[in-house]
């Protein structure tokens, strides 16, 4: 399994990667993404892209205001004891990509299609409490061994027939894909992630501490963390220009979201690039108004959980025999 780690390295790679925000999916370089047939011709060879630029194993599919994309197929499956909403397109060695906060499997929709039209196959699900996805009542069930149980169970049905895949990660789906490949390497052939490097385990300080030490509380972590209240800020705010607000943030300073005037004044437009137009963000809001953001924030208040997971340690009681 080949990991790519760190800013660096992937600032490096991405300069030659491939621009699937735009028509032009095909690149000249040796880096770009090669089709399957072509293993054995490419060393070294690294996914790079961009995100932004039921009740039976069968699972069903039906929905709702999803927009018709190019063949995209959705159905939902029943894994790990919730049902799971996942995009799907292309035949092939499947790519397994997880979006981030607050996204959708939507963020992948140009590299579903660009990915299958290269000979694989490409899976965007909903992660737990996104979208079309259940998001169980319990906060604590949105750690990494949850989310990561959800993924295996997943593969387990829609890509039975594989034991390894690739796997692209942005934002939330980075820090997941991570433990993903500690969890089960077995089941990881390569890794691509975005935004989130690897963070080891501190045992001098938890990271939701360092993270209100270093940024203060205004933190949009730090923020997330009480139950209810960020929720309420949203409403109050408008949940259009909250998505804005966060799927064209590119200021490089840590976001900080004091009450009332984060993304600058509340009567301030925000204006789109031209990568994420209002059609875009009509179907992101489609999916919020629906569900709102509790599922996503939970995975921030379990963020202590996912960089220090507890050590489990085994059992150490042993028979012992009597003469």
């Amino acid at each position: 399994m080949r990991l790519i780690k760190g800013i660096a390295n992937f600032r490096r790679l991405y300069a030659n990667s491939i621009d699937l925000n735009t028509k032009s999916y095909l690149s000249t370089t040796k880096r770009a993404f090669c089709r399957p047939s072509e293993y054995a011709k490419v060393v070294n060879t690294t996914i790079t892209c961009s995100p932004f630029y039921c009740s039976n194993n069968l699972g069903s599919r039906s929905h709702s205001s999803r927009p018709e994309m190019e063949g995209i197929e959705h159905r939902v499956i029943k894994a790990n004891g919730i049902n799971i909403h996942v995009a799907e397109k292309g035949k092939g060695p499947v790519i397994l990509f997880l979006h981030g906060f607050p996204e959708l499997w939507y963020t992948w929709r140009n590299q579903i299609t660009a990915f299958a039209s290269l000979g694989y196959r490409a899976l965007a699900p909903d992660l737990r409490g996104f979208g079309e996805t259940e998001a169980p009542d319990d906060a604590s069930t949105y750690t990494s061994l949850h989310v990561v149980g959800d993924l295996i169970a997943l593969l387990d049905v829609v890509a039975a027939d594989q034991d390894q895949v690739f796997v692209v990660g942005h934002d939330w789906g980075a820090l997941i894909a991570w433990w993903l490949c500690m969890f089960r390497p077995d089941r990881v052939k390569a890794l691509v992630n975005m935004s989130v490097a690897f963070n080891p385990r501190n045992p001098n300080m938890k990271p939701l501490e360092g993270l209100r030490a270093l940024y203060g509380d205004d933190y949009y972590i730090c923020r997330f963390q009480e139950p209810g209240v960020i929720e309420a800020e949203f409403r109050e705010m408008g949940y259009e220009r909250v998505l804005k607000g966060f799927l064209t943030y590119r200021d490089p300073c840590p976001l900080l979201i004091p009450k009332g005037k984060y993304f600058g004044q509340p009567d301030t437009p925000i204006s789109l690039p031209s990568w994420f137009s209002e059609e875009d963000c009509k179907y992101y809001l489609s999916q919020y108004e629906k569900k709102g953001f509790t599922g996503g924030l939970n995975y921030y208040r379990n963020i202590n959980l996912y960089i220090c997971l507890p050590l489990q340690l085994p059992s150490m009681n042993a028979q012992v025999l009597r003469y």
